[in-house]
């Protein structure tokens, strides 16, 4: 519409210019070495306009035929990279519907047709997976890391052919490439960390979760949780060792994730060592009421080591009230109750959960039987009762249950 418009108006300015020449009429006289040319001023300007649109058609001839050449090279080399792009969308599409042949003809024309290109160098190693050629794909890995637009690409890949035929190694060097080089890659700096909890390298773990913290990879309660984990497990392995280090990282461990039972746990029986028996107390407790657990329990029970075994059962039922109606506050009343031979104690503590009782607690009512009035018919049903009782809360992780806590899963570092 506005170029419309536009063509009105020059079209009616033109009109007006001419009609303004014609009722102003006149003569255009030239003389030049002795030539003489006048002519009118209409016909001058037709002349003038004429030439002006010689002038300009020649022009657009020869222009067409000096580039006439370069632009059909542009036209077919475009239309070469626009089939090498929809052989790569074709291939992309059958790698990823598991097509083996579709994909590796494609990927050879991709490749081909595009060369470097990262999008064709990954679908030809994708192909190669597919092909079961775990040498050639790992080729084709390699050779995106000769350029940093790829090389980040080329590492994830070499990392997940190196975990896939268990070269632990290997994975755990592409990673650490892939880290140095981008601090904030969440793949390499995760799998930096499994390795580095499954060698139990805690400073070079703290390290990595720093960086990623840094980075902004995990946020901050991750980073925190992380950490005391990772200070607890570190604290553990020198408990006995280095008491007086252990205890600063329980310490942090605990202050950073107070519902970490470990920690708590590890901390309080190191300030129980130290002598700071309140504040071994207060630790323990704080987690306690948090997330009530039998290593709690068993450490808040232990913090004098010359109490008699009914005084063992008032600290723990004074914990236990810190969180009373949790399965582990009546199992934690009862173990110290059997311990203080306070037999109706720990069928009082237990009576709450008789209804649908824990294999543990089973196994508790068992001893109960047996210890006090000898009745072992009694003591079978609770053992047999037992077999068929629901579990109680375990360490597991990766489908492993661990009798003990553990900083991340023996099977994977996680």
């Amino acid at each position: 519409m506005i170029r419309i418009v536009f063509f009105l108006l020059a079209v009616t300015v033109l009109a007006i210019g001419a009609m303004w020449i014609v009722e102003r009429p006149g003569e255009i006289v030239l003389t030049w070495q002795g030539w003489r040319i006048s002519t009118s001023v209409t016909v001058a300007l037709v002349a003038l306009a004429a030439l002006l649109v010689t002038t300009i058609v020649t022009w657009s001839i020869f222009r067409f035929f000096v580039t006439a050449p370069g632009n059909l090279s542009v036209f077919l080399r475009a239309r070469r990279e626009e089939r090498g792009w929809r052989a790569l969308s074709r291939g992309m599409i059958a790698a990823g519907a598991g097509n083996l042949s579709l994909a590796r003809s494609s990927a050879n024309e991709a490749q081909k047709i595009l060369g470097n290109e990262p999008l064709a160098m990954l679908l030809s190693a994708q192909a190669a997976q597919l092909d079961g050629d775990a040498a050639r794909a790992e080729a084709e890995f390699r050779a995106m890391l000769a350029s940093s637009e790829t090389r980040l690409l080329g590492l994830r890949g070499l990392y997940l052919e190196a975990r896939r035929r268990n070269d632990h190694a290997g994975a755990r060097d592409a990673a650490e490439e892939a880290s140095k080089s981008d601090a904030s890659i969440f793949w390499a700096s995760e799998a930096l960390l499994e390795y580095q909890s499954i060698r139990g390298d805690w400073d070079e773990a703290l390290a990595t979760v720093a960086r990623e913290a840094k980075a902004g990879t995990i946020d901050k309660p991750t980073a925190k949780r992380r950490r005391a984990v990772l200070l607890a497990a570190q604290g553990l392995m020198i408990e006995h060792g280095d008491p007086g280090k252990a205890i600063v990282l329980a310490r942090e461990a605990a202050k950073l994730a107070p519902s970490l039972a470990p920690a708590a746990a590890l901390a309080g029986r190191l300030e129980a060592k130290a002598g700071s028996l309140r504040r071994a107390q207060r630790v323990i407790e704080k987690s306690w009421a948090m997330a009530p657990h039998p290593e709690l329990a068993d450490s808040y029970a232990g913090l004098r080591l010359q109490d008699t075994p009914k005084e063992r059962l008032s600290r723990v039922q004074s914990l236990a009230r810190k969180n009373p109606e949790h399965a582990e506050a009546a199992i934690a009343v009862a173990r110290a109750a059997i311990d203080a031979r306070e037999f109706a104690a720990a069928r009082e503590a237990l009576s709450s959960f008789s209804a649908a009782p824990t294999q543990t607690m089973c196994l508790m009512m068992a001893e109960i039987e047996s210890l006090e009035h000898g009745d072992h018919g009694k003591a079978r049903e609770w053992t047999s009762r037992a077999v068929r009782a629901k579990r109680d809360l375990a360490w597991v992780a990766d489908g492993y249950t661990s009798e003990r806590w553990l900083p991340a899963s023996p099977l994977t570092g996680r």
